[in-house]
């Protein structure tokens, strides 16, 4: 019988929950996605180990040598090798093998030596793969713990492809992620962008069969896995697809990697490093390397070390402040200039504060390298609650002859639906959206979503602002009624403030002190 999306999540989320009485919610990722994928290799390893002795038993007269070449050339991708540990037995790095010693003390320096002969013995393949693996310490996580989470684990059903899909295991890899996002605030949901948010954004952009993608900040993968599973979707195949990405956290690149590996994605590059100081993906005369499609959902108003002399930075440098535009030129500097374009996701400041952003803004739209900006609802994000937007670019002179010198403008920020802890955008949402951004349609679309292409000329000569009610009515009207709020507070708090000098004055002539305010 194959195995159930809701049954391998649910024997999953019971292993998660064994580091309660240990660790924050937070920090569960870094203990569970390495143990699922250290599962799911020597599943997979065991599982084609035996269809290969399966094979043998007919072979007779071969060598070990021999028989190890024929099982690595005909059944195995990867290698689970043995572990020397001096004058203790050894032992093979696999899950199975050190499951059984469970009970013994030093489990953790079993668990971290057992990862690192899996990374050694598969260096193209799983370099890093781990991360820091500080949970293996008894001073992080007490051996007895993870025990539990072992044993729970092993509850869950063989994770080979003999037994569940590709899709059924990045699926259970994806609830995790999701569920440690709903549940533990900023620090997960800084490397988890909401699935509804990525899938518009890859929907907007429309990945081709055997193009390249590229995300500079791309925290768990989730972009660069959407792009081959939308494909995919669309009749393409996926797995042409080049995927690249940086991430500046070693650990958050290891789930990159192993999300990647579950999803059955094996052509990809993930490297560390802070993409803005030291982009790891680079043409052989050190410029950045291009790209067909380039994604990210970058930190937002991050502080920064500004560039000194760096040809990235047309337009000007973005202000220490604030690194979002410094994002975007990184981003319109690695669209390969034959088909390149890019999608990101940023707050809304980005498209009227002043300064050194503004200069740069006006480089970019004299340029003609923005085709869209389109507006989403507050609170769709685990970190924040503010409204976010989405602005595309198209690498220069590749618009459609009709959007060329002006920019698309769409209002979806009332198209939402309320879930748990915050908003969600629907598939209609998505789909309605992304029919806006195909049609040539002005104004209200129907059912909240309004959209204008506002020609170049209009948007110079309201200073190179592209604040969306500038453009669009009813964002417009959105932003008067907060007006009109914050005028309705002042004079509430006036009249409270009046309220308490009276008070206090009659208290005072009573004799009666100490009520200051």
């Amino acid at each position: 019988m194959a195995v159930t999306q809701q049954e391998i999540e649910n024997r999953l989320w019971d292993a998660a929950d064994e580091l309660r009485v240990a660790m924050p919610e937070a920090q569960y990722s870094s203990v569970v996605f390495p143990l699922m994928f250290w599962k799911y290799l020597s599943d997979t390893w065991e599982h084609n180990h035996q269809e290969f002795l399966a094979q043998y038993e007919g072979l007779d007269g071969l060598s070990a040598e021999e028989a190890h070449e024929i099982e690595y050339r005909d059944h195995q991708s990867f290698e689970i090798p043995f572990i020397h540990a001096g004058t203790v037995q050894e032992r093979r790095a696999s899950w199975s093998s050190i499951l059984a010693t469970v009970a013994q003390h030093g489990l953790g320096q079993r668990v971290r030596a057992s990862l690192q002969a899996i990374e050694s013995a598969n260096p193209d393949k799983f370099s890093r793969l781990f991360g820091s693996m500080t949970w293996t310490s008894e001073a992080v996580l007490p051996g007895e713990v993870l025990a539990s989470v072992m044993r729970a684990m092993d509850r869950a059903p063989k994770m080979h492809e003999g037994n569940m899909s590709h899709d059924v295991l990045g699926g259970a890899y994806e609830y995790l992620l999701k569920r440690f996002s709903d549940g533990s605030g900023t620090r997960a949901g800084q490397f988890f962008t909401p699935r509804e948010v990525v899938e518009l954004i890859i929907e907007l952009l429309d990945p081709k069969n055997h193009e390249s993608v590229y995300d500079p900040t791309c925290g768990s993968g989730g972009m660069l896995i959407a792009a081959a599973s939308l494909l995919k979707s669309h009749g393409g195949r996926g797995y042409t697809l080049s995927l690249n990405g940086q991430e500046a956290v070693t650990d958050t690149a290891g789930v990159a990697r192993m999300n990647l590996f579950m999803h059955n994605l094996t052509e990809f590059k993930v490297e560390v490093g802070d993409t803005l100081r030291d982009p790891r993906f680079k043409k052989p005369d050190g410029s950045v390397k291009q790209f067909d499609v380039i994604v990210a959902n970058p930190p937002y108003s991050l502080k920064w070390k500004p560039w000194t002399n760096d040809p990235r930075a047309i337009g000007g440098v973005a202000p220490q402040s604030s690194a979002d535009w410094a994002f975007v030129q990184h981003m319109i500097a690695s669209m390969d200039p034959k088909k390149g374009r890019a999608g990101v996701v940023l707050p809304h400041g980005v498209l009227f504060r002043g300064g050194q952003e503004a200069a740069i803004r006006q480089r970019v739209l004299d340029d003609d390298l923005l085709e869209a900006v389109i507006g989403l609802p507050a609170n769709l994000f685990y970190s924040t609650t503010i409204p976010t937007c989405v602005l595309v670019f198209r690498a220069p002179g590749t618009k459609n002859p009709g959007r060329q010198d002006g920019v698309l403008f769409i209002d979806a920020s009332t198209r939402f639906t309320k879930a748990k802890n915050r908003h969600v955008l629907t598939d209609v949402d998505i789909t309605d959206i992304v029919t806006a951004y195909h049609s040539d349609f002005d104004g209200d679309g129907g059912a909240g979503l309004s959209a204008r292409f506002i020609p170049a000329t209009e948007i110079v000569a309201n200073g190179y602002d592209l604040n969306i009610g500038r453009y669009i009515k009813h964002a417009a009207a959105e932003q008067e009624d907060l007006g009109t709020l914050i005028d309705a507070y002042n004079i509430a708090r006036a009249e409270r403030q009046k309220t308490e000098q009276r008070m206090l004055a009659v208290l005072s002539a009573a004799g009666i002190e100490g009520f200051d305010e």
